[in-house]
């Protein structure tokens, strides 16, 4: 199962045995089931998930309706995520942190702070030139790319300044801290990507499944 939240921010929590561990909190759920769907009436079977809400006035007429079937408030985020099977929960349900226990390891994806343009010593961890006179205009640049007669052209994926940040990460095998029910709220270990206030991801571990 996968749930939409939002991270607070960072922490720290005690164990039982006493020890120190950083923890990032993550407002996870409720989550509103607004649409299922199925092989038979849609070819393929996934589950439509609200999470948040925004104004009624900032909404489009479509989405209150798609909505109001569910018995929800406009929600400000919505994701549609596919299954090998059914989902067992219907239309209007409210799925919240339950879904994960203390121990357990989970997946977060999230987008990457962005960081603008950026030369490849930031980028790419270039170690650039000499900052000696000698070396003149040569200190933080990447140095020549140019093929010359064969292949006469610049290859694909050459480590170059660009955009960084504000991608895609997944960060696996978080180990869950605490689940507060009460508050909708995950302690999870470790850091996962975005800003204080970003949209994250959460889903049970793919590749570690055992609790610890």
């Amino acid at each position: 199962m996968e749930l939409l939240g939002k991270k607070i921010g960072m922490t720290q929590v005690f164990d039982a045995k006493g020890n120190f561990i950083g923890v990032t909190v993550i407002e996870v759920g409720p989550c509103t089931v607004l649409q299922k769907k199925d092989a038979k009436s849609d070819g393929y079977n996934a589950v439509q998930l609200g999470f948040g809400t925004k104004k009624e006035r900032t909404a489009t007429k479509p989405m209150l309706g798609h909505c109001k079937k569910a018995n929800a408030a406009p929600a400000a985020h919505i994701r549609e995520y596919r299954t090998p099977e059914p989902v067992a929960f219907n239309v209007g349900d409210k799925i919240t942190v339950k879904e994960f226990q203390p121990g357990q390891f989970v997946d977060v994806i999230g987008t990457s702070k962005g960081k603008g343009f950026q030369g490849v010593v930031r980028r790419h961890k270039f170690a650039g030139g000499d900052m000696t006179h000698g070396a003149k205009g040569w200190h933080r640049r990447s140095g020549a790319i140019g093929q010359r007669l064969f292949p006469g052209r610049v290859f694909k994926n050459m480590r170059m300044p660009g955009h960084m940040g504000h991608t895609k990460i997944t960060t696996q095998n978080l180990k869950v801290v605490q689940v507060r029910e009460a508050d909708n709220v995950l302690l999870i270990q470790g850091a996962v990507p975005g800003h204080t206030g970003a949209l994250v991801v959460v889903r049970h571990a793919i590749k570690k499944t055992k609790a610890a």
